[in-house]
Parts: structure tokens; sequence; C-alpha cells
């Protein structure tokens, strides 16, 4: 049985659009308006996204579950598996003592939370981002934050907010390899493109993310580390995107920022220490941890950086796809379903289970398990305690992967893109809008490049703009979509132990990545008509 997607089903293209944002639209409502926990939202929207699908698109019954099952399937594996050991390998440091050790080392460093939030929420979940991606850098920084003492809510929306900066360039680069891929532009030129939009949004992220904590006068007084953080940041990742290509913008600035902030932290410190207002006040002096014990203590973070960089090293890689990797099609729905162009479009299932990020972060959390001094009982008992914390997260992040798929396969997202490419000369502006929309409805950059990049690349081309402009603004305003996306709105409140707070966390978030959003369409409006010259000049490969 084979069925080809509809993009007018109602046959007036306003109507269309009503129709198609029902099931998005629905996830506002539950979270926002009914406050509901993340997995009653996640399989109420899947629902009517099926009954959207089913009735209106006349969507066989058979494709439409299957399709839902499949982005269930998915988001057991591989998002689950990046979330579950990351929160093991942070239960483990917390049960052997470890992270109390860090906690006075940060102490020690700063006891102010706004620095601490710069550090680990912007700066290290940068550079997991760059080496893991996929939600273990919300993962493990949320958990990090809130195992410091900040406030749940606070730790996991500002991991949330603070993840915008790397996101385009994700793990090694993938999100602009697949823009590549879909769209023939040169892997290179979209790089470089993100890298003159995006670095603008970074250097203001770390000043934007303390006044969010503090407010605009308590951020004033932090001004030299978020300027720091921020501007270090941009810098480096503005001239690893332009120069060295999209695979080490993220592991570099964050790196880089991190080092700076450091350096500045030997000779300045904030006159006054700021901690939330329901906090007990700041111990008077702090004894820095030294010597083995500190490493003893970091050695899960350790551990953890340097698998994360092995696995990500192509030569790796590749070796661990070779000899680990089963690939097969999804029994009765691989080229079920055709394209409007009459395309079948291929349901593979890839269960790369070595060369995962889970599995190098679950072999972190095993070697670091053998270094923390708990016995193999004991380990059994954390890994057991944190599958019973994340029963609720896996059930949410399953839900909203099926959504994901069969908003997708039914040609829901379709009709809400073909509204938007009908835009015209405008098109540049809503062009990160569909980038927010794709990373929203999936979860993931990458998966919203290779959705909406082909539209965006020949939608361009028929208006007579560049196209690398606006598949960069794919790209780019994919990053503010992140922190809204039920998939990171269910990582984060896991990590932060908010489970059933989820519509708090999406509150807390969709505020801020509307005005971010705006930012980034203001300036690929600009690139694309007034600032000419900051689209680089690339040539297309001969068979495109």
């Amino acid at each position: 049985m084979t069925w080809t997607q509809v993009i007018d089903p109602c046959h007036n293209k306003l109507a269309s659009l009503v129709v198609a944002l029902v099931p998005v639209l629905a996830i506002f409502w539950a979270l926002v308006i009914q406050k509901m926990k993340g997995y009653q939202a996640s399989l109420l929207a899947t629902t009517i996204a099926l009954l959207v699908a089913t009735v209106v698109y006349r969507m066989p019954v058979s494709l439409a579950l299957l399709s839902t099952a499949n982005g269930a399937i998915y988001g057991l594996f591989p998002i689950c598996w990046i979330v579950l050991p990351a929160v093991f390998l942070f239960n483990i440091a917390v049960r052997s003592g470890q992270f109390d050790i860090i906690r006075h080392f940060m102490a020690s460093i700063t006891s102010d939370r706004r620095v601490q939030a710069l550090l680990i929420a912007f700066s290290f979940g940068s550079f997991l981002e760059g080496t893991a991606g996929f939600g273990a850098p919300v993962a493990i920084t949320a958990a990090m934050l809130t195992g410091l003492g900040f406030n749940p809510l606070y730790a996991a929306g500002i991991c949330l907010i603070a993840n915008t900066a790397p996101v385009a360039f994700g793990s090694i680069g993938i999100p602009i390899t697949v823009a590549s891929q879909v769209t023939g532009l040169p892997e290179l030129a979209i790089s470089q493109m993100v890298g003159r939009t995006l670095p603008f949004l970074s250097a203001l992220l770390p000043f934007y993310l303390v006044t969010l904590m503090a407010g605009f006068r308590r951020a004033k007084e932090v001004a030299p580390a978020a300027l720091v953080s921020g501007l270090s940041f941009a810098l480096i990742q503005a001239l690893t995107s332009n120069f060295l290509g999209p695979a080490l913008p993220d592991v570099l600035a964050g790196i880089g920022s991190i080092i700076c902030l450091l350096l500045l932290l030997r000779w300045w410190r904030p006159k006054t220490i700021w901690r939330f207002p329901d906090e007990s006040a700041a111990p008077s002096r702090v004894l820095s941890p030294r010597g083995t014990r500190l490493l003893w203590a970091l050695s899960p973070f350790i551990i953890l950086t340097v698998i994360v960089i092995i696995w990500g090293l192509q030569p790796v890689k590749d070796w661990l796809n070779a000899k680990g990797t089963i690939t097969f099609q999804v029994p009765g729905l691989h080229n079920a379903i055709l394209d409007v162009n009459g395309h079948p479009l291929p349901h593979l299932f890839r269960l790369n289970y070595l060369s995962a990020a889970g599995t190098a972060i679950m072999l972190a959390a095993l070697i670091s398990l053998g270094f923390s001094g708990l016995r193999p009982r004991e380990g059994l008992k954390v890994f057991t305690s944190t599958l019973h914390q994340l029963r609720f997260p896996i059930l949410t992040i399953a839900a909203v992967l099926g959504f994901a798929y069969i908003v997708n396969d039914s040609g829901i997202t379709l009709t809400i893109a073909g509204v938007l490419a009908a835009s015209g000369f405008l098109f540049p502006f809503f062009a990160p809008l569909l980038g927010w929309l794709g990373v929203f409805i999936t979860g993931s950059d990458t998966s919203a490049n290779a959705l909406f990049g082909k539209l965006q690349s020949s939608t361009a081309t028929s208006i007579g703009v560049d196209p690398v402009v606006t598949v960069a603004a794919n790209v780019s305003g994919g990053v503010v979509g992140k922190m809204i996306s039920p998939q990171s709105i269910a990582v984060a409140a896991a990590a932060g132990g908010l489970v059933g707070r989820e519509s708090e966390l999406f509150r807390f978030t969709v505020r801020h990545s509307f005005i971010l959003l705006a930012i980034i369409c203001c300036l690929v409006m600009a690139q694309a008509y007034i600032f000419k010259w900051l689209i680089p000049i690339y040539h297309l490969h001969p068979l495109h």
C-alpha cells in the first residue's frame, strides 16, 4: 500500500494552514494554558496530530500509526540513550561524594550564581554541544547547576537558553553537513554564513542570561564576566566557522570561553556575591579542594570529555559504525509514503549502537563508577534509581518524537512551510521561522535542516536571493526553537528534577525564544537585501 502526501487537504491554503496549525498549537495550549505535565501534553498533541493526519489529510490509519511508532522508537534510541547515561553519570558523582567536592571547588572560584551560570551553562554546555549534542549538554549542565544549589527551574531554563549559541553547529558540525547534503550548497559556505549571523547573538547571550537571572542592575555588576565570556566565544565561533568549517566552532569556542573567563577571575571579582533570594547567605570563606582530591572529583567529567572527543573523531566514528551498526527498513512504512512529486520516502532505522553518543557517555559512566569508590552493587542501585527517576521523561520523549514523525510524514509540516514560502520578497524574514518550527517539532536542528533545507534553497533562488542566506537562516532560526522544543523541555526537566513541571519550564523559556527569533529574522532580512557583502563567495559542484 502506498499513499501520496497532500499539502492542501482543504483545497484552500488558509483553511489548510489553520488545520495544520492545530496539532502545533495544541502543545502550546496544553503547556501554557492548561499547565499539563509533559507526558500528558505530548500524548494529547500526538493524538490530535493522528486525528488530523487521518481525518483531514486522509492518511491511512495503518501508516499513521506506523509513523508515530517509528518516531517513538527513535525517541528511545538515540535520544533517551543519551539522557539516561548522562543522568546516571551525574548521579554516580553525587552518590560517591565527588560532586560535593566539585561544588566546593566552584564556590572557591566564585560563589556568585551569575558567574557559575556563565561557566557551566554557557561555556561548558557549548563545549558539550560540540562533542556530544542531542540533549546531552542540557542534561549534564542542568544537573550540575541543580547540584550546586541552583533553583531547579532556573537551572533548567538557563541551560536551555544558553544552549542557543552552539546548537547550529551541533555535534561535530552535523547540522551543517546535513544542510549541505540536502541543498547541494558547499558545507563551508553554509558554515561561513551561519558564522556571520550567530556570533552577534552569542556575544549578547551571556549578558542576556544574567539579566534574566538577576535583573538588569545586578547583571551590570558582572558585565566584565559576561562580555569576556560572550565576546571570546563569538570571536572564536566566527573565526573557526569561517576558516576551519563546521566541525570545531563549538568545541574551540567553549574551551576558549572557559579559559578567558577563568583568566579574568584571577584579577577581577564581582563586588557583591549574588545568590537566589530563597538561598541562605554564602559562607564567608570556602576552602578550595586541591590536588589529587579535586582530580578525583572531576574525574567523571574529565573521562566524559575525553571519551566523547574520541568518539567524535571521524576515523573512530567510521570504525565504530563499521563494527556496530544495524540498518533495516521499517516494515510497512519504508517507501510506502510518496511525496507530492511521487518520490517514495525512505524510512530506515539505523541502530548505531557503538558510535552513538549515548554509548560514549555510558562507557564514561561505567569507567567513572570504577574510580568513584562505589561497589558494583551500589552502582546498580544508582542505575535503577536513575531509571525510575526518568520513567516519565522517557515516556514524554517517545511521545514527542512520535508527534514529530506523524506531522512530517502526513504533510502537516509541509502545509505550514508552503504558506511561509509564498511570502515572496519577505521570505528571508520568515526563513528563520521555518527552522524554528522544524526544531520545535523535531527537537533537532539536524532534522529541521533535512526537513526544510531544500525548500529554503529553491524558494530563495526563485525570488532572486542567494540560497545560502536562507539555508543558513534555517540553521540559525532553529537554534532558538531548541529551548522550547518539547523534547528539550523533557530532557531539561528530567535533569533538573522538574518532572511534572514541564509547563512551568516551557513558560519560562517561550518568551525568550520569540525575542531571540525576532532578532535573527531581522538579521537575515538585512543580510539578504542590505548587507550582501556578508554573503560568502562560493562555487557549486558541477552536479548541482
